[in-house]
């Protein structure tokens, strides 16, 4: 998956998460796709600049990278 496709769909996940829960699906996308991120070398900021999301959410982006060591999801997460 290219950082392009990876930031198109952390901005749909966030743009269409359920209110209050924008954060949480933050940390969702890591979850989800840290492994890729990781394997791939992509740099957090690169991806939140480029989904267009505050630069303060790199540091929930990788609170969710850290966790996708830990935790699997139960569904994959469709938008």
């Amino acid at each position: 998956m290219s950082i392009e496709e990876l930031s198109q769909k952390l901005k749909e996940m966030y743009e269409y998460a359920p209110k209050n829960e924008q954060v949480a699906n933050i940390h969702l996308f890591g979850i989800e796709f840290g492994e890729i991120i990781q394997r791939n070398n992509y740099r957090v900021s690169q991806i939140i600049l480029m989904a267009e999301m505050k630069r303060s959410y790199c540091i929930e982006l990788s609170k969710g990278i850290k966790l996708s060591k830990f935790v699997k999801l139960k569904s994959s997460i469709n938008i």
